[in-house]
């Protein structure tokens, strides 16, 4: 069984920053494919950013281009996401989730087989 623990969510004022945190244990971390999502209430689950196995690869939803980098740290089981000049209506929970496929590139969340518990930000203006 595979554990994902998302921390680093909290409030912070529009154009701030914030860097979120992904615990991976149960299964061999480096092998993952791990993706970012973000849901607002009432709306659907969305992409936000992926990175490949061996951190070669990434990509990024087009509305966070230059203003999210995702990374990882195979030695730590972590992926990272950090979040810079950050919008209200960014405000969502965010899930980081991972699956053994090695494209980056597929950003329905069905591509997923593994999801963290989520964690709350909150970007005011």
């Amino acid at each position: 069984q595979v554990h994902l623990v998302e921390s680093g969510g909290g409030l912070v004022q529009a154009g701030g920053s914030l860097r979120l945190s992904c615990g991976v244990s149960g299964r061999t971390f480096s092998r993952f494919r791990m993706g970012w999502f973000r849901q607002a209430p009432g709306k659907e689950r969305e992409f936000v950013a992926a990175i490949s196995w061996i951190a070669g690869s990434t990509y990024y939803a087009d509305s966070v281009k230059g203003r999210f980098t995702v990374s990882r740290d195979n030695g730590k089981n972590t992926a990272l996401l950090q979040m810079n000049s950050l919008k209200p209506e960014e405000t969502a929970v965010y899930y980081c989730a991972a699956d053994s496929s090695a494209i980056v590139s597929r950003t329905d969340p069905l591509e997923y087989s593994y999801w963290g518990q989520g964690t709350q930000v909150t970007v005011s203006s």
